[in-house]
C-alpha cells in the first residue's frame, strides 16, 4: 500500500519540482516576459500569501472539481490589487497545474469519466481559441458588464444547489441526493457543443471552467456529483492550458504570482481529491452552491461599485 501511494504521488511531485524551478529561474534571471499591465511585486510575504491562497484554491476545487480560478481571481484582484485583465490571465495559467494535479488525483481513484472528458475537452478548445481573441477585444471595454452577467446567470444554479444540499435538513427522513454512477449521459455532440461554450467562457474570463462545467453536468445531462467533479478538473487540463499559455502569450500572466499559486493548488488538489468520499453529494452540492452564490453576489455588487468582502 505505502509503495502504491508513493507511485501515484511521483508525477504530483515531479510537477511540484517543475513548477519551484521555473520559479527560481524566474527569479534568478529575470526574464522580459510581455506584461500588459503592472502588477504589485512579490515579496517574501506577498509569496507566502499567494502559495496559501492556491493552497486552499486547490483544496476547495479539489472537492468540488473546480480549477480555483474562482477562489483565486477575487483575492489576488480584490484585496491583492491586480487589475482584472492580469487576475484572469494569471489565475488561468496556475489552474492549469491545479487542473493537472486534481485530475490525476480524481483519476486514480476513477472519479472521471473518459468518454466525457474528451469529447468536452476535445472541442472546448475549440472555444478557448475564439474566447481568448474575444478577451482582447473586451479585455478593456466591458469587463465588469461580464461579470455582472455572469453573477446573474450563475444565481440560479447556486440557489438550486443551495436548496438540494439542504434538503435533508429540510425534508428528514427523506434520502439525500439522487442516484450516483460512474458516467455522465449524453450524446457525444451535446458534450462538445457545451465544451465548445465552456471554452469560449474560460478563454474570456478564465471562470468558465468548474464555475459553469459543474453544475452544468449536473442539471443539463445529470451527471453523478463525484464523477461530475473529477471529470471537471480533467477536462479544464486542457482548456486551461491553451488559455493559459495564449494569456501568457498576450501579456496577462504575472509569471512569478502564477507559479507560486500553482505550487499552492498543486497541493490543495490532491488533498481535496484524497476527501472527497467523504463527503455526501448533498454536502458537495451545499458547499458549492453557497460558494459560487458568493461568487455571483460579489461580481454583481462590483458592477455597481460595491464591494462586498
Amino acid at each position: 500500500m505505502r509503495g502504491q501511494r508513493a507511485v501515484s504521488l511521483l508525477p504530483i511531485a515531479v510537477l511540484l519540482i517543475a513548477i519551484a524551478g521555473l520559479e527560481a529561474w524566474y527569479l534568478i534571471a529575470q526574464p522580459q516576459l510581455p506584461r500588459a499591465e503592472p502588477t504589485p511585486p512579490t515579496t517574501p510575504l506577498t509569496g507566502a500569501v499567494y502559495v496559501l491562497v492556491g493552497f486552499l484554491a486547490g483544496l476547495l476545487g479539489g472537492i468540488i472539481g473546480t480549477g480555483g480560478c474562482s477562489v483565486m481571481l477575487p483575492i489576488i484582484h480584490f484585496w491583492g490589487g491586480f487589475p482584472a485583465t492580469m487576475a484572469i490571465g494569471t489565475t488561468l495559467f496556475a489552474v492549469t497545474f491545479t487542473a493537472i494535479s486534481g485530475g490525476y488525483g480524481h483519476l486514480v481513484r476513477r472519479n472521471v469519466d473518459k468518454r466525457a472528458a474528451c469529447w468536452l475537452g476535445g472541442i472546448g478548445i475549440a472555444g478557448v481559441l475564439l474566447g481568448s481573441w474575444l478577451f482582447l477585444i473586451i479585455a478593456k471595454q466591458a469587463m465588469k458588464l461580464l461579470g455582472l452577467i455572469l453573477g446573474v446567470v450563475f444565481l440560479w444554479p447556486a440557489a438550486r444547489m443551495v436548496y438540494e444540499g439542504l434538503m435533508p435538513w429540510l425534508k428528514k427522513g427523506q434520502k439525500p441526493g439522487g442516484p450516483e454512477g460512474n458516467t455522465i449521459p449524453g450524446a457525444g455532440w451535446a458534450l462538445g457543443a457545451f465544451g465548445f461554450v465552456i471554452g469560449i467562457t474560460t478563454g474570456i474570463v478564465g471562470l468558465g471552467g468548474g464555475y459553469a462545467l459543474v453544475p452544468g453536468l449536473i442539471y443539463l445531462f445529470g451527471a453523478p456529483v463525484y464523477i461530475t467533479m473529477g471529470t471537471s478538473l480533467a477536462v479544464m487540463i486542457p482548456l486551461a492550458l491553451v488559455g493559459g499559455l495564449i494569456k501568457l502569450f498576450q501579456g496577462f500572466v504575472d509569471f512569478s504570482a502564477g507559479c507560486l499559486l500553482a505550487i499552492g493548488t498543486i497541493m490543495g488538489a490532491q488533498v481535496g481529491a484524497a476527501i472527497i468520499r467523504r463527503f455526501r453529494p448533498t454536502t458537495l452540492k451545499l458547499i458549492f452552491g453557497a460558494y459560487f452564490l458568493y461568487v455571483s453576489l460579489k461580481f454583481i455588487t462590483g458592477y455597481f461599485g460595491i464591494m462586498i468582502w
